[in-house]
């Protein structure tokens, strides 16, 4: 009874390994061989026992193999019932994220072969893409790669893209999902983009590629030399041609009496051009070679573009500027025209007003051409005031800031500066005076040469030349004796002292023929004599004498001094300053007897004691 319900179980066990038939015949076999606990010899009527039993046995087993097969099919469609419903929710589910989740691209080289998006084994996608990434590029560079061989190894979980015993990419349900397509279509499409990548590799670095690329390597270098070497022999052939020219066309450049450049001047400036254009020359050679050498590898090529990038980036973007900016170009050429004609309108109502062809009441002539220098000053401040928007990097911070420092630097350093220049303008205006006239600034005297909107300059008679700020003569007196002379002429004045011994008139006489002798002074008004005072020892004489040629004052002075000295000699009047002590005791008095006064009584005893000082 033991023997045939160990029987049944195994009939079960084995109905549900899915060999139920086989074991069930082994099972039988086994229980149809003598037993050796049994006794070796069976009663025919126990056969028949046994034969019945098993009969019954294996019909319970077949009912229970039905009813086990039967709980397999339903639970087998219970679990399809799951997963399907789990399938559509994760399928919702990654089209709802589709929208929102970028997929991480597998790059090989520059080239997007695929995306990812899903996880596996604990890696995000982002680690799967470069681990990807990493395997195929090191296969690509093997030298004996095969790229046909790459297969696909599906299990229940995952199908992996194979090469030889080295798993590429897994792919699973979820990457299937994220593909609309199931796991063995994504991976047999994928297995394709491999493929043909790794045939691309394989052409890349490859042996024979490799030589070729060492050889272009090489003949690149030795046509740079070769290049080199042409370029240094035209040079040289240059350089003797301008050589020879120095007997042949060159010709002195002279600007009226100067001699500018000489021939052999000319030689070495074209010679400094030549080997300026040689070096330029070379540098072009080199800044094509140098990325074409990086070119030729696999591995430097992305370096050749950067450097080309350096040198054609700034080219384009100053090519690109330059035609952007011819607009705005052709907007500053407008302005500038317009106000250069301006300028000259003004320059010519200028030159009119100054030569007295063209009058206008209240303004002066002198004034036309400083007024023209200011409006001038004016005309191109405002000029650059509207060109300013149209220049290139106007907008830009930079230049902005820059033209702010600039200009707060110019307001705090020019204060002296612009007090000078706003001083130059007044002076301008005041008509104080004007270049060619004889002025007197405190302690100098001497002829205006020169007037700027700084300074004012000033030659003495000593042929000194005084700069002097124009703030300086603002805060000072000046004495023009130009514009005395042009009106109504200069006086010029010079006292003499004499004693009280000799008449007056008679003084007076002596002084005018005096100033009437001396050269530059005017008949017309006639010179006149002041007495300015009278002191304790003498009377102090002033001649005073008209001059037009202020320009020899010093002159006429030294003149006038002499004639006074001449006159007073041939009178025989003393030039002195005698001092007096007078003693009442009956001496004379100092009162001259031919003055043609009338003769004056004295007090009784005077005395007088004459001491010349």
């Amino acid at each position: 009874m033991k023997r045939e319900r160990f029987l049944c179980i195994a009939l079960l066990l084995l109905l549900v390994g899915g060999h139920a038939n086989a074991q069930l015949e082994k099972a039988v076999q086994q229980f149809l061989r003598p037993d050796s606990s049994t006794s070796t010899v069976t009663p025919k009527g126990n056969d028949s026992v046994r034969l019945k039993r098993m009969a019954e046995a294996l019909d319970s087993a077949r009912l229970s193999e039905a009813t086990l097969r039967m709980e397999m099919e339903l639970l087998k469609m219970k679990t399809y019932g799951g997963d399907s419903v789990k399938h559509a929710l994760q399928k919702q589910r990654i089209d709802s994220l589709r929208k929102v989740t970028p997929g991480v691209p597998v790059v090989v080289e520059g080239d997007t072969l695929f995306y990812l998006y899903a996880k596996r084994g604990g890696l995000s996608p982002q680690e799967r893409a470069q681990m990807t990434t990493l395997k195929i590029e090191e296969l690509g560079k093997k030298f004996n790669l095969h790229p046909d061989s790459v297969y696909l190894d599906s299990t229940d979980i995952v199908t992996d893209v194979m090469y030889g015993n080295k798993v590429i990419i897994s792919f699973t349900d979820q990457d299937g999902l994220w593909a609309n397509c199931s796991r063995s279509e994504l991976a047999a499409k994928e297995r394709l983009v491999i493929v043909q990548k790794l045939q691309q590799l394989q052409e890349t670095h490859g042996a024979w590629q490799m030589a070729k690329r060492i050889l272009y390597f090489i003949l690149v270098l030795v046509g740079q030399y070769l290049l080199f070497r042409g370029t240094n022999w035209l040079y040289r052939k240059l350089k003797l041609r301008i050589n020879k020219l120095k007997d042949t066309r060159l010709k002195a450049i002279s600007i009226q009496d100067y001699e500018l450049l000489d021939t052999q001047k000319q030689v070495n400036l074209l010679i400094f051009l030549a080997n300026i254009g040689r070096y330029i020359v070379m540098g072009l050679q080199l800044l094509i070679t140098v990325p074409l050498l990086f070119a030729i590898f696999p591995q430097t090529k992305s370096l050749a573009y950067t450097i080309f990038s350096y040198i054609w980036n700034p080219t384009k973007s100053i090519l690109l500027g330059i035609v952007e900016y011819i607009p705005n170009l052709f907007t500053i050429i407008v302005i500038y025209y317009a106000v250069r004609y301006l300028v000259r309108g003004l320059r010519y109502l200028a030159a009119e007003i100054e030569s007295g062809r063209l009058k206008i009441h209240g303004f002066y002539p002198d004034w036309a051409v400083p007024t023209y220098h200011i409006c001038r000053f004016m005309l191109y401040a405002f000029m650059l005031a509207m060109v300013y928007p149209y220049l290139p990097g106007s907008k830009s911070g930079v230049f902005q800031g820059i033209s702010v420092f600039v200009g707060l630097i110019i307001s705090l350093g020019s204060s002296t500066v612009i007090a000078n220049v706003i001083a130059g303008m007044v002076i301008t205006y005041m008509r104080a005076f004007k270049i060619g006239d004889r002025i007197k600034l405190n302690d100098t005297t001497g002829d205006v040469v020169e007037k700027t909107p700084l300074v004012t300059r000033i030659r003495t008679p000593k042929n000194e030349l005084v700069t002097i700020p124009n703030s300086f003569i603002m805060s000072s007196h000046t004495v023009n004796y130009s514009a005395s002379a042009r009106d109504y002429g200069l006086i010029i004045h010079s006292e003499v002292t004499i004693g009280y011994d000799a008449p007056w008139r008679k003084v007076h006489q002596l002084l005018i023929d005096a100033a009437r002798a001396t050269p530059g002074v005017q008949a017309a008004p006639e010179p006149f004599v002041l007495e300015t005072s009278l002191s304790d020892f003498y009377p102090v004489y002033q001649i005073n004498a008209y001059v037009l040629e202020v320009d020899k004052l010093m002159q006429i002075y030294s003149d006038l001094h002499q004639n006074i000295q001449d006159k007073f000699n041939e009178a025989g009047v003393e030039i002195m300053s005698p001092h007096y002590m007078a003693m009442r005791d009956g001496n004379e008095t100092t009162i001259p007897k031919n003055d043609g006064a009338p003769p004056k009584t004295t007090p009784p005893n005077p005395q007088t004691h004459d001491v010349n000082g």
